[in-house]
């Protein structure tokens, strides 16, 4: 089905109040499109696998039903011996996504007897543990990490009645597809299955065929660029890009600009350079530190630094209102990375600005991203 449902208000839907608060003190007040089509599916039990990208409210899509779940019904399995355990698990492929969803879940809980705990890499597995063996009622987890906890014994997922599998594109493209499969055999075999992906390739359908039961399938808005944004490309000889780029920051950026690039190091390069000409940039990739990727993150929503210079997985589930200007500092490899990164800016119907720097050498890869996008930029 098409997510083009009405928006309705939160108060209509008939949540526990102690969710109703939470949505309240978040500011959450009418469904977008990926709420209205999932939630009803999921409080009916039905399994779903949603099309969506980030941004477009699908974190609130999975929580509200499962947290109207947790709080209304009783436990499938009971265990007289344990006086609480993990009932929903949330896999999603990067840290940066799992503390969004971490954040989102703990505001929601606020006036509600809901445990949450994350589970992610870079950071001592101790905390985690304890809160793993504890008993928690969801879990969010990146997929590397609590794999490391269950080789350990540090948690017990036999009692999961909710299983959520975020941006599982991007899990595959990360190579965590197997560690996924491996998670799934640890669960209950009649639990419920959210699966959202921005792309619905084969291997995601197959696999969302031999994972979940008799899914309803949800599709949001659009396949491409939203409409909302307008795209430049200028011709950039490649040792000229970074002056480009710093006199465009200088002169015409008018709100906090994303810059993408293709590698690790060139992140760190770009981000060094801008800041020599007094810029200030971070850098935000996968061989940084969990304490500095989240700094980098916080510093570029907070405005400390206006520029945050990217790879496409450290990126990846980056989801920051008002960010102004996306700009390629490379051409994307393939036109779904296209879409990716300069859907960080046009969001829920805001204008947006993306700017791709093309070389030379990137002229043909350029074309096939603007035919099959579906756009030309003069």
């Amino acid at each position: 089905m098409d997510a083009s449902v009405e928006p309705v208000p939160f108060a209509s839907l008939h949540f526990d109040k102690r969710l109703s608060a939470g949505l309240a003190d978040l500011g959450f007040e009418g469904t977008r499109p990926v709420q209205g089509a999932v939630i009803p599916l999921a409080m009916a039990g039905h399994d779903v696998v949603a099309c969506a990208e980030t941004g477009t409210g699908k974190t609130l899509a999975f929580a509200a039903p499962i947290l109207q779940r947790l709080l209304t019904e009783e436990p499938h399995y009971h265990d007289p011996a344990r006086e609480a355990y993990t009932r929903a698990l949330i896999l999603a492929p990067t840290r940066e996504l799992a503390v969004q969803i971490e954040d989102t879940l703990v505001g929601l809980t606020y006036h509600a007897p809901a445990t949450t705990a994350p589970v992610y890499g870079g950071v001592e597995m101790g905390p985690q543990e304890r809160a793993l063996k504890a008993g928690v009622d969801i879990v969010v987890a990146t997929p590397g990490r609590l794999m490391d906890h269950m080789r350990h014994d540090a948690v017990d997922l036999l009692r999961v009645q909710f299983l959520v599998l975020d941006e599982a594109d991007r899990m595959m493209d990360m190579g965590f597809w197997p560690d996924v499969q491996r998670i799934l055999l640890a669960l209950p075999p009649d639990r419920q299955t959210l699966l959202f992906s921005a792309t619905l390739p084969g291997d995601i359908l197959r696999m969302a065929t031999e994972m979940l039961h008799e899914p309803r399938f949800v599709q949001v808005g659009q396949r491409g660029a939203a409409r909302t944004i307008r795209h430049e490309m200028h011709a950039v000889e490649g040792g000229q890009k970074v002056d480009w780029l710093a006199q465009f920051i200088r002169r015409d950026a008018t709100g906090p600009v994303l810059v993408f690039v293709r590698t690790k190091v060139g992140a760190d390069r770009v981000a060094r350079n801008l800041q020599a000409r007094g810029i200030r940039a971070a850098a935000l990739h996968a061989d940084r530190s969990q304490q500095e990727r989240l700094a980098a993150v916080e510093g570029f929503r907070s405005g400390k630094h206006p520029v945050l210079v990217a790879t496409d997985i450290a990126a990846r589930g980056l989801d920051i209102e008002g960010i102004a200007h996306v700009i390629n500092f490379e051409v994307p490899d393939t036109p779904d990375t296209y879409v990716h990164r300069v859907g960080r800016t046009g969001r829920s119907g805001a204008a947006g600005h993306a700017i791709t720097l093309v070389s030379p050498a990137e002229e043909r890869n350029w074309r096939s991203v603007e035919q099959t996008v579906g756009f030309h930029v003069v």
